[in-house]
């Protein structure tokens, strides 16, 4: 048994996601861990809220709330939402977590120690307007790269570039908006990437099974040379410059920077999972302790690649300790709509609650995973979103179910038939099916999401066809016997789909299960001619409700005038 832990891009606490951040990290790491947990495997699944920096305190403010309460209403908004999606976090934890504080401050201790965190004179912007200094986000202006006119101060949402707030052209306060902006003297500490450079060039080389995207990302960072990050910023809300409770002089009124502690809460996340669990959190993240044998697999947007490929690896690397390091970065695409970007500050596109409200959860999770954004940027349409319900769900899925299953109960009974055994046909479909079968295994095992969807549906098309083939109505006329066979293969073949399209749409899994009185969770083994053999005669089954609605032409009209189309 293989031990996988697994940790997405930690969502940032500023209210409900959009569905690019839940096609783009949470959910593909939950069908894998799905998967894996269904393999037999030891799966640990972590991610957390993001809840530190300048964002937090400017979306408490507009909230008219303190940052600690709102960030404590948000997680649970988020923890919430994250469920009904089927999201099957083992810990969804709080970057503001004590375990994490005590996390970062040891990082901290340990590399300034070494010499790879030190104090600097820094020169930073300050709003006369706003009487104070102005980190990060709390700066927009031009990019100095690619001219985009709202970059903020940290990163450019356009061309990804890692930027200070010094760096932007006509600089402005999102505060007040002022641009009455100066340069002055500040101290901070700076985490020396440039010291380590040869060591992350090195660890970066040894990942050969990192896809293009990601290796591309980590190396462009590194051709073009990094750069010494400051890791303390002028807020209030955030982890303390300290250690042991003891704050470093000179520091007391400072906090780090939240791109310095949050990958660190994957740790602390795991911390807070041990202490309410009783287990040993070390055994997975210390090489000394037992995190030796573990595979770790990130998942994340390409926006947050150079934080993950160089400045955490920096941290990990740096502090000389012997923490488990990533070994599979998967990186996605983003998810568009309508070839502009989804956006949480300028409220564009569908969100995560507001999805629910059209259709239930996995039509969205079938229609983002079999449209995953992995080769390229994806761009999301009202009609492709259609075709995947009403074709894939709908006609392929749905109706194999609905239709063997109300057979049975109409002219069999509701139980499965006794008697008969295979013949050419079921053999061929042993075949078809344990090769399908090995297709997704392998597409999940490597993370292709996108082959795995296609995959699944392939299973489900091998129904239909073998459904209509074998033709058990007509068989009923003149061969029972052979009707009874073809019936219980075809509801052996429906219990091996709900097995097999759980990582992808759960709830419906879970009622195919339970319409056959299945709740078997195990993925399938090699055997298919033994998988497809596995209900008991005599077992009663029954129809369930309509497992998916098909989308018309009036409900597209109607979402497309809510929430914009092609026009927007």
């Amino acid at each position: 048994m293989a031990r996988i832990l697994i940790t997405s891009a930690l969502p940032y606490i500023n209210g409900i996601k959009h569905l690019g951040n839940l096609a783009g990290s949470m959910l593909p790491a939950d069908a894998y861990a799905r998967f894996q947990r269904a393999r037999g495997n030891e799966t640990l699944y972590i991610c957390a809220t993001d809840e530190h920096g300048t964002p937090a305190e400017l979306a408490a403010a507009a909230a008219g709330q303190d940052v600690a309460t709102y960030c404590a209403e948000q997680h649970e908004l988020q923890k919430t939402i994250g469920a009904a999606y089927g999201l099957s976090f083992d810990w969804f934890g709080r970057s503001s977590s004590p375990q994490n504080r005590e996390l970062t401050q040891h990082f901290a201790h340990v590399l300034l120690e070494k010499g790879l965190i030190e104090p600097r004179t820094d020169k930073m912007i300050y709003s006369n307007a706003d009487g104070r200094f102005l980190p990060d986000r709390y700066v927009e202006g031009i990019c100095p790269v690619c001219s985009f006119p709202r970059a903020r101060g940290d990163q450019c949402d356009n061309c990804g570039s890692l930027l200070d707030p010094v760096d932007l052209i006509e600089p402005y306060s999102t505060i007040s908006g002022s641009r009455d902006l100066e340069v002055r003297d500040t101290r901070h500490l700076y985490l020396r990437q440039t010291a380590l450079a040869d060591t992350i060039r090195a660890w970066v080389d040894s990942k050969t099974e990192w896809p293009a995207l990601t290796k591309s990302i980590a190396y462009k960072h590194l051709d073009e040379g990094l750069i010494d990050r400051g890791v303390t910023r002028d807020l209030s809300w955030g982890v303390p410059v300290a250690y042991e409770g003891v704050p470093l002089p000179g520091f007391e009124t400072k906090v780090f920077y939240v791109w310095f502690d949050a990958p660190i809460e994957y740790i602390g996340a795991t911390a807070e999972w041990a202490a309410a669990t009783g287990n040993d959190w070390r055994s997975w993240w210390r090489t000394d302790e037992g995190a030796g044998d573990v595979r770790y697999v990130q998942l994340m947007g390409k926006d947050n690649v150079a934080f993950h490929s160089v400045s955490f690896p920096a941290t990990l690397l740096g502090s000389g300790e012997p923490w488990k390091t990533v070994d599979m970065l998967k990186s996605f695409n983003w998810l568009n709509w309508y070839g502009g970007k989804f956006s949480t500050s300028q409220n564009r596109g569908v969100f995560m609650d507001q999805a629910l409200e059209l259709l239930p959860a996995d039509a969205w999770r079938w229609y983002l995973l079999a449209n995953s954004p992995e080769g390229s940027d994806t761009a999301f349409t009202w009609e492709q979103f259609a075709t995947a319900v009403n074709k894939d769900l709908a006609d392929v899925l749905g109706n194999f179910v609905n239709r063997i299953l109300k057979f049975c109960e109409t002219r069999l009974g509701g139980v499965v038939p006794e008697g008969g055994e295979a013949g050419p046909r079921e053999l061929q479909l042993y075949a078809d099916i344990g090769k399908s079968v090995a297709e997704l295994n392998a597409n999940l095992e490597a993370i292709e999401i996108r082959k795995s969807a296609q995959a699944v549906r392939a299973l489900w098309v091998l129904g239909n066809e073998y459904l209509a083939e074998a033709a058990p109505w007509t068989a009923m006329k003149t061969d029972p016997v052979r009707a009874g066979v073809i019936v219980r293969t075809a509801l052996n073949l429906t219990a091996l789909f709900a097995r097999v399209s759980s990582p992808f749409i759960p709830f419906a899994a879970e009622t195919i299960g339970t319409a056959l009185g299945q709740h078997e969770k195990s993925w399938p083994g090699e055997d298919i001619a033994a998988e497809l053999n596995r209900l008991t005669p005599g077992a009663a089954v029954r129809t369930p409700e309509v497992l998916f609605r098909k989308i018309d032409d009036v409900q597209l009209a109607e979402w497309g005038e809510r929430f914009g189309g092609a026009e927007a």
